[in-house]
C-alpha cells in the first residue's frame, strides 16, 4: 500500500512512537521484516466467507423438461466437469437443493409442479433459465407453452439459446457464483416472486 507516493509506514497506521514519528528515519528491523505480509494475507469479512461457501456447495435439482436437459446432463460428463464448482450432486428432492435450473419448455401443466418445486427448495435459492423456451416461450408462441418461466418463479441468471450449449450453462452458473459473491441478493429477495 502506497501513501503519496511512498511506501505506508506503521506512522500512517496510526502507531504513535517518537521512533515511529522521526522523519529522516527508515523503516524499522519490523517493519523490514513484515514487509509486504499485509497484501499476502487473506483478510476477509463473514459475509464474504459465507458467500464464498455458498457458491462452492451450491446443489442443483434435476429438473429437465426438454432438449435442453440433455445439454444440462452434459455438464456433469468429464469435459466439461462441473465437479470443480462443487455442484456434481444433482438433488432430486427440492427439500436438498438450492439451484433450479429449468431446461426446457414448462407447459402450462408443468407450471404448478414447477411452483411446488420452488416452493420446498431450500432458502437462498438461485434459479437459472436455461434455453430460449425457458426464458421466453421460443418458438412455441401459443396456449399451451408457458412464455417464460419468469412469470411463476423469480430467475437470477438467462442462459440464451436452442439449445445452449453446455459451456453456455457453465458460463451462466458462472456468472451467478459472480453474483453470490458480490452479495447481490437472490432474485426472490430483489423482485419478489409472482403468486
Amino acid at each position: 500500500m502506497a501513501v503519496n507516493g511512498r511506501r505506508k509506514r506503521l506512522a500512517d497506521y496510526g502507531l504513535k512512537s517518537e521512533r515511529v514519528l522521526w522523519q529522516g528515519k527508515g523503516p524499522s528491523a519490523f517493519e523490514q521484516e513484515l514487509g509486504d505480509l499485509e497484501s499476502r494475507l487473506g483478510l476477509t469479512t463473514l459475509d464474504k466467507a459465507i458467500a464464498w461457501a455458498q457458491t462452492k456447495s451450491m446443489w442443483p435439482d434435476t429438473f429437465g423438461l426438454a432438449c435442453c436437459a440433455i445439454e444440462m446432463m452434459a455438464i456433469v460428463s468429464s469435459r466439461y466437469d462441473i465437479a470443480r464448482f462443487g455442484m456434481e450432486a444433482f438433488r432430486s428432492s427440492p427439500r436438498q437443493a438450492d439451484l433450479l435450473i429449468v431446461s426446457g419448455r414448462v407447459a402450462h401443466k408443468m407450471a404448478a409442479p414447477l411452483r411446488q418445486i420452488y416452493d420446498q427448495m431450500l432458502e437462498p435459492k438461485w434459479v437459472i433459465a436455461m434455453g430460449a423456451c425457458a426464458s421466453s416461450g421460443g418458438m412455441f408462441n401459443n396456449y399451451t407453452t408457458l412464455q417464460g418461466v419468469d412469470k411463476i418463479v423469480a430467475v437470477d441468471i438467462y442462459v440464451p439459446g436452442c439449445p445452449p450449449r453446455p459451456e453456455a450453462l457453465m458460463e451462466g452458473i458462472i456468472r451467478l457464483h459472480e453474483r453470490v459473491r458480490a452479495g447481490i441478493p437472490p432474485a426472490y429477495e430483489v423482485r419478489g416472486v409472482a403468486s
